[in-house]
C-alpha cells in the first residue's frame, strides 16, 4: 500500500513544509496548555514517590482523518492505526533497508503453485485489547479475523480508498462479492465464503489469487491498513467505528480531541512481546541499541501523546521549550537554523539533542486532472500543454527557496530505496527549460490572441490553470514559486484555497485540476508508485485519473513477474511513457530530518511503514520537570 500526505501533500500522504514562518500566540499557548495538563499526572505520581510515567510527546502537522483502517489513505491516521492494529508480517526495527519478519504469524509464510497460494499459521494467545464490545469476555485474535478485515475493503458501503490496491491482487471470489452487492443493492455479505481469503482453522489463513503475485506478502505487513479489525467491534460501534479502534498492538487509544490531541496508553492485553531486532553488522548506532534493548519488554515507554500543529512556527518552538521530545520532520524553513551546512546547530548539539536525517523513499510531485477540459486529455496540444507546465516548474528554485536544500531532484515516479531505483537514471521529467516549454505552447497554439498579455487556447479561449492549496503558511512558498513560474511562461493562474482534507475530498471526486502531493512508499516495491496512474485505481489512488491502455498493461504484466531483468524492462517503459504522457510533474525525493530531545532514546525513522513508538525509550531522569 502506499500513503498519500498532505502538502502544500502523502499516502494520506506526509506534508511538505513551507518557507514562511507565522507567528500566532494562540497555538503556541494552546500546546503548552496540552503539554502542562498531560504532564501534570506524571508530576503527581513522581511527588507521590511512584515512577515516573514514560510519555513520547510529538506533532503531526495535519489532522488525522478516522482510526478505521478500511476508511484511511493519509499518513497521520496510519500512523495511529499502525501502533493499534497488528499485521500479520513488520519490518525489522533496525535492519537496513529491510528485512520482513513474522508479527501475529507464527512464521514466515508458505507460498505454492508459483506464488498464487499463499498459508499463514498464527500465533495463538493473541488477545484484543478489552472493548465493552466483548462483553466482558476476552476476545482471541483468530484467522477469521483477517478474513473479515480483508472483506470490508470489498464492502461499497465502507468505500475504502485502498479497495483499488487490494483489487488488483486478484483474490479469488471477493470481486464477485462486491458485484454481487451492488448489483442487488444488498448489504455485503460478509458470511458468504470465498476461495480466495479462508480460514482452514482458527488459527490458519490461506489466500488463493487470480494470478502469481511474487510480492504478496507486503501488503500482509501493514498493520496500518490491513491490521486485524474485530468484527464485533466494528457491528456495535457502526458509521462511527473511526472513533473506536480496537486492535491487539502495543497501543490502545485513550483520549481524542478531533485535530488538536490524541493520547494512547500502553495495552494491557498486549502479549509478550520483546525487543528483537538485527540490525547490519556495519551499523554501528544499530548494533549499540540491539546490544542496549534486546529482550526487553515491549512497549518501552507507557504512553505517546501527539499534538496537531499546522504552523511550522509553534511546533518547533513548543519543541525547542521542551514540550516535545521528538521534532518528527523538521519544518524546511528552520533547516538553515537547525542544520547549517548539513550539521547539528552546536546550541542544539550542546543540549543534548541528535540529529537523524534521511533520504526518504518518498516523491513529491503535482498531477493533472487528465479529465479536466483545460489540462486533461491525450491529444498532442494536451500533452504539450503538461509538458509545457512540467518544463516551467523551477525544482532547482523549489529546493533552494522553498525547501532550503533539503531535497534532491526527481527523475520519475520511483522512489528511493524501492526496487528499481537508480540514483543515474536520466529523463526530461527531472529538466527544467523555459525556453523549450515556451516554444512547446507557440508550436501547439497557446498563444497571446487577445492582446492581454495571456496565452490563450488553440480556440482562442481564456487559458487558466487553477492550482489547489491550502490557507497555512507552509503552502505559501509553494504558491508564490507556482506564480512565478506561470507569469515567466505567460499562463494566467488561479489558487484554490481550502483545508487538506476538503481538497482530498474533491480530488477523489476529480475536482481539482491540479494538486500538489507527496507519496511515501509503504513497502520496498516501485510499484506502489505506479498505482497512482493506473487506469483502474481512477478516484483512488489515482486521483488525476490517468488512463492508458499500454501503461495499465505494463503495470499488470510487472505483477506477475519476480523481480529481474524483464520485469525491470518493463518499469523503464513504464517511466518512459509517464515522462511522455506528463499526468505528474515528478518534482523532488525529501531529505527527512528528526531531532530528539536528549532523553529520547533509541529512536530511528522507519521506511516502509510507520512503526517505532514501541521501540523508544524516555529517560525520565534527564526530562525537565515541569
Amino acid at each position: 500500500m502506499a500513503v498519500v500526505v498532505g502538502v502544500a501533500c502523502a499516502a494520506g500522504l506526509m506534508g511538505a513544509a513551507s518557507l514562511s514562518a507565522a507567528t500566532p500566540a494562540a497555538p503556541v499557548a494552546a500546546t503548552s496548555a496540552t503539554s502542562a495538563a498531560a504532564s501534570a499526572p506524571a508530576a503527581d505520581a513522581a511527588a507521590a514517590g511512584a515512577p515516573r510515567e514514560k510519555v513520547l510527546r510529538y506533532a503531526f502537522l495535519v489532522a488525522e482523518s478516522t482510526f478505521d483502517p478500511a476508511q484511511i489513505s493519509d499518513l497521520y491516521s496510519r500512523t495511529v492505526t499502525a501502533h493499534i492494529f497488528e499485521s500479520l508480517y513488520n519490518y525489522d526495527y533496525l535492519a537496513r533497508p529491510y528485512k520482513l519478519k513474522a508479527n501475529t504469524a507464527a512464521q514466515m509464510p508458505e507460498s505454492t503453485d508459483n506464488y498464487r497460494t499463499w498459508t499463514i499459521r498464527l500465533r495463538p494467545g493473541i488477545y484484543f485489547s478489552d472493548d465493552p464490545a466483548f462483553k466482558g469476555q476476552r476476545r482471541e485474535l483468530t484467522a477469521e479475523d483477517y478474513v473479515y478485515s480483508l472483506k470490508r475493503f470489498f464492502d461499497p458501503a465502507v468505500k475504502a480508498p485502498l479497495y483499488s490496491s487490494f483489487r488488483q491482487e486478484g483474490i479469488r471470489g471477493l470481486q464477485a462479492l462486491r458485484d454481487e452487492a451492488i448489483k442487488t443493492r444488498k448489504p455485503f455479505n460478509y458470511d458468504k465464503p470465498v476461495e480466495g481469503v479462508k480460514a482452514l482453522d482458527r488459527y490458519t489463513l490461506q489466500f488463493n489469487l487470480e494470478q502469481p503475485r511474487p510480492r504478496f506478502i507486503y501488503n500482509l505487513a501493514g498493520g496500518d491498513t490491513y491490521g486485524a479489525v474485530a468484527r464485533e467491534v466494528v457491528q456495535a460501534y457502526g458509521g462511527s467505528i473511526g472513533e473506536h479502534p480496537v486492535g491487539t498492538g502495543p497501543f490502545k487509544l485513550e483520549q481524542w480531541r478531533r485535530s488538536s490531541f490524541i493520547r494512547l496508553v500502553r495495552n494491557p492485553a498486549f502479549r509478550d512481546v520483546r525487543y528483537e531486532v538485527e540490525p547490519n553488522a556495519d551499523d554501528a548506532e544499530g548494533q549499540a541499541l540491539r546490544a542496549r534493548f534486546q529482550g526487553r519488554r515491549l512497549p518501552l515507554v507507557d504512553a505517546v501523546e501527539i499534538s496537531i500543529i499546522a504552523e511550522s512556527q509553534p511546533r518547533w518552538l513548543s519543541y525547542l521549550n521542551r514540550e516535545f521530545d521528538l521534532i518528527y520532520t523538521l519544518p524546511e524553513e528552520y533547516a538553515d537554523v537547525a542544520l547549517p551546512h548539513g550539521k547539528l546547530a552546536p546550541n542544539l548539539e550542546k543540549r543534548g539533542m541528535h540529529l537523524h536525517r534521511v533520504l526518504a523513499s518518498d516523491r513529491y510531485f503535482y498531477y493533472f486532472n487528465m479529465e479536466d477540459p483545460v489540462v486533461g486529455g491525450y491529444t498532442p496540444d494536451k500533452v504539450a500543454l503538461r509538458r509545457a507546465i512540467g518544463l516551467a516548474t523551477d525544482v532547482s528554485a523549489e529546493i533552494a527557496i522553498a525547501r532550503h536544500q533539503q531535497a534532491v531532484p526527481a527523475q520519475s515516479v520511483v522512489a528511493p530505496l524501492t526496487w528499481g531505483f537508480d540514483e543515474h537514471f536520466k529523463s526530461e521529467n527531472g529538466d527544467t527549460d523555459l525556453a523549450r516549454a515556451k516554444a512547446l505552447l507557440d508550436l501547439y497554439g497557446y498563444v497571446d490572441k487577445d492582446g492581454d498579455g495571456w496565452r490563450d487556447m488553440p480556440d482562442g479561449s481564456p487559458l487558466v490553470v487553477e492550482v489547489a492549496s491550502t490557507p497555512d503558511s507552509r503552502s505559501k512558498p509553494y504558491d508564490e514559486l507556482w506564480k512565478r513560474d506561470m507569469d515567466r511562461l505567460g499562463v494566467k493562474l488561479r489558487i484554490r484555497m481550502a483545508q487538506w482534507p476538503e481538497n482530498l475530498k474533491a480530488a477523489r471526486a476529480g475536482q481539482l485540476q491540479i494538486w500538489q502531493l507527496g507519496f511515501n512508499n509503504t513497502t520496498p516495491d516501485a510499484q506502489l508508485g505506479l498505482e497512482l496512474v493506473y487506469g483502474p485505481a481512477s478516484g483512488g489512488q489515482n486521483l488525476g485519473r490517468f488512463k492508458l491502455d499500454r501503461f495499465d498493461e505494463i503495470y499488470r504484466q510487472m505483477l506477475v513477474l519476480p523481480d529481474g531483468p524483464e520485469r525491470l524492462a518493463l518499469l523503464r517503459e513504464a517511466q518512459r511513457l509517464l515522462t511522455a504522457y506528463m499526468p505528474q510533474k515528478i518534482r523532488v525525493h525529501r531529505m527527512v530530518t528528526d531531532i530528539s530531545q536528549p532523553w529520547v532514546i533509541g529512536y530511528r525513522r522507519p521506511f516502509f511503514n510507520q512503526l517505532f513508538w514501541q521501540y523508544v525509550d524516555i529517560d525520565t531522569a534527564l526530562q525537565p520537570r515541569f
